[in-house]
């Protein structure tokens, strides 16, 4: 009897071990799965590099000062971590422009009109960033002056090569950043809004630089 009972001992032990080896294959195995899935769902965009990019807009808009158009570069939203790139007020109005350089590897693709794509990523958070940039820049600007003022959204890319002039996405316009200067042109036979005067351009730059400040980094 004693014999019986210490091989059942044995055997359930035996069997508890081979349970445990089990468990740990298991916990093993639903790291391993939660690593792949986690892999595919938070794949991260390509970086968007700031700097460069920048500089190469801010150089193309000193070139424009001839024809009436001032430009407040690197400007701070008041309350937020945001920056406009580029304020440019000038005969036509004045946009928020956002200057980006992708991966040029990547081809850029507009879906049903509202969605936009860098390869595969969608870039929507951009053109809600920029829009929602604008909108802020419009109603500081707009209460320090006491007058409606309309800032338009834009993103100048640079980089991959774009099937197109100017694109409006979800009312922000994407064009390639080396377009800017037809960018403004087309927005002037688009006749969006009524001309500014040199004056009225001075005034909205003067409010602009007191509620917009200058970003240090």
């Amino acid at each position: 009897m004693a014999g019986a009972a210490g091989a059942a001992r044995t055997v359930a032990g035996a069997a508890r071990t081979v349970a445990g080896a089990a468990r740990t294959v298991a916990g093993a195995a639903r790291t391993v799965g939660d690593t792949i899935r986690s892999s595919h769902t938070t794949a991260a965009l390509p970086p968007v590099r700031r700097g460069s990019a920048q500089r190469k807009t801010a150089r193309q808009l000193e070139k424009l000062g001839g024809t009436g158009y001032v430009a407040l570069n690197e400007r701070a939203i008041p309350g937020s971590e945001a920056i406009i790139d580029h304020l440019v007020i000038g005969p036509t109005g004045v946009y928020a422009i956002d200057s980006e350089r992708w991966d040029k590897r990547l081809p850029v693709r507009v879906l049903g009109g509202k969605q936009l794509f860098h390869g595969p990523f969608s870039r929507i958070d951009r053109l809600e960033e920029a829009r929602w940039e604008a909108a802020q820049a419009a109603e500081l600007i707009s209460g320090a002056l006491g007058r409606d003022v309309d800032v338009r959204p834009a993103v100048a890319v640079y980089g991959p090569k774009l099937p197109w002039t100017v694109l409006t996405v979800r009312n922000v316009d994407v064009f390639a950043a080396n377009h800017l200067r037809k960018y403004l042109r087309r927005s002037v036979k688009a006749g969006r809004g009524r001309r500014l005067t040199s004056a009225e351009v001075d005034r909205i730059q003067a409010a602009a630089a007191r509620v917009l400040p200058e970003h240090f980094e």
